[in-house]
């Protein structure tokens, strides 16, 4: 099954891409199994999308936690923290 994956603001310069469509096995996946095997792929991405970093995830403009099931045409949005005044 195809999920797009959106990367914003200093993830989309870190990682050297805007978006992507990722295959998963279609066996009942999280988003905890999206960010295991985004992690797989080293650094960068195992940096940037490690544990404690200052990273949100939203699932179709929702936010989302690690136990989320990812279904077939979700789209999966990471981005950092923002603030602003």
């Amino acid at each position: 099954m195809d999920v797009k994956v959106v990367y914003l603001a200093r993830l989309r310069e870190a990682l050297g891409r805007s978006e992507e469509v990722l295959t998963l096995e279609p066996v009942a996946p999280t988003l905890g199994d999206v960010l295991a095997i985004l992690r797989e792929r080293g650094d960068p991405w195992s940096y940037e999308l490690g544990e404690g970093r200052a990273v949100r995830v939203a699932v179709n403009h929702e936010m989302a936690a690690a136990d989320v099931a990812v279904r077939a045409g979700d789209e999966i949005a990471f981005f950092p923290p923002v603030t602003g005044g």
